[in-house]
């Protein structure tokens, strides 16, 4: 496993109702420092936020990467980062069964609220090299992966909720916002 950390940029993030977010992300064709930049930026933009994912739109570039770190405690106590990067991804196979899971997302700050996913897919994606993998997810990392992947194609989790709890959430960010 690389390392993508050391030296690189915490990025601001995209929050709603930024328009930028509601952009489809183009294919990446290209596998190069730009790209590793990009990674290592998006690693760093999410360890600060906390987050365990982030998708290049949310930090303004509309390409298809996404990458998640579902760290776990160590014994010390200390995170346990697993780092991953999704190119291209794609999903394969969903399942019939689906699974409700309470979701947050670094663009829709502090709200939470349970979404319906497949409970397990296939993906494929490409690695920071090009080279294509393709494996079965589920649990949390399934969940996760489709979120993600809902913002290369301009979805929000919030748009999967109804337009009462949609417009619900979005009251009570704009009130934190102007606690703040």
């Amino acid at each position: 496993m690389q390392s993508y950390l050391g030296g690189m940029a915490i990025r601001p993030i995209l929050e709603v109702p930024d328009p930028r977010l509601k952009t489809v992300s183009t294919r990446v064709e290209t596998f190069d420092d730009d790209l590793r930049t990009l990674v290592a930026d998006m690693f760093e933009t999410m360890y600060d936020a906390p987050g365990i994912g982030l998708a290049a739109i949310q930090i303004g570039v509309p390409k298809r990467v996404l990458v998640i770190d579902l760290q776990h405690e160590g014994e010390d106590g200390e995170p346990v980062r697993t780092p991953q990067v999704f190119i291209n991804p794609e999903i394969l196979d969903p399942s019939d069964e689906h699974t409700l899971y309470n979701e947050g997302c670094l663009s829709v700050p502090d709200q939470y609220a349970e979404v319906e996913r497949p409970s397990t897919i296939r993906a494929r994606w490409q690695d920071l090299d090009g080279k294509v993998h393709e494996e079965p997810m589920d649990g949390l990392m399934a969940t996760c992966l489709q979120h993600e992947m809902d913002h290369l194609e301009g979805v929000l989790f919030i748009d999967h909720l109804s337009r009462l709890k949609r417009q619900m959430v979005l009251k009570k960010l704009e009130k934190l916002r102007k606690a703040a």
